[in-house]
């Protein structure tokens, strides 16, 4: 079974993204993935810094790494900070890239050769487009190969129901495609 990854960078309660990061990892056991939910909020992750990896990697970041290691792929559901993503997904990152054991410098082990996917929510009228260039950008540093589809939901503070699902048809299908083609395509660069 492939096996999915979903990591959402808004820990807010009530948060859109959260929302749309049920909504996709439902979507994705619908089309045959082992999905696992990375919550950011349970994890102490300090501020990477290369003299905190010296010293004492911390263990909530060696658990992270862990688990994406033994994804297929992941699917990563970002607010916009400011144009970019939130500080905290990007650490998440950050520590998850860094090498451990005997690993290169460049091992990449929880992101290379894997499938990506990316989708955001905005209370802005362009749903996170430039936060979600900006994570594009960041998971091709890592090496991994992420997925043309993509979703955006503006508005989002109108665009969800009281039981958290989309409103709008449309979004609603983009998850749905999304999630699809991320499982077909995880489990293609896995065989």
């Amino acid at each position: 079974m492939t096996k999915i990854a979903v990591i959402v960078g808004s820990t807010r309660d009530g948060s859109f993204n959260r929302a749309l990061g049920a909504l996709a990892a439902a979507r994705l056991e619908a089309h045959g993935a082992e999905v696992t939910l990375v919550d950011l909020a349970t994890l102490d992750l300090p501020i990477y810094t290369a003299a905190l990896e010296a010293n004492a990697f911390p263990a909530d970041a060696l658990k992270l790494k862990a688990t994406l290691v033994a994804q297929d792929g992941l699917l990563l559901v970002s607010p916009e900070y400011n144009g970019s993503i939130p500080a905290l997904l990007k650490n998440a990152i950050d520590w998850a890239s860094r090498p451990t054991g005997d690993e290169g410098l460049v091992a990449l082990s929880a992101f290379r050769g894997k499938a990506a996917a990316i989708m955001g929510a905005s209370i802005s009228p362009f749903g996170g487009i430039r936060g979600l260039a900006h994570l594009r950008q960041i998971l091709g540093t890592v090496q991994m190969l992420v997925i043309p589809d993509q979703v955006l939901v503006p508005s989002a503070h109108a665009a969800f129901d009281e039981d958290g699902q989309l409103k709008d048809a449309l979004p609603a299908s983009l998850v749905d495609m999304t999630a699809a083609r991320l499982v077909a395509v995880a489990k293609a660069l896995t065989a």
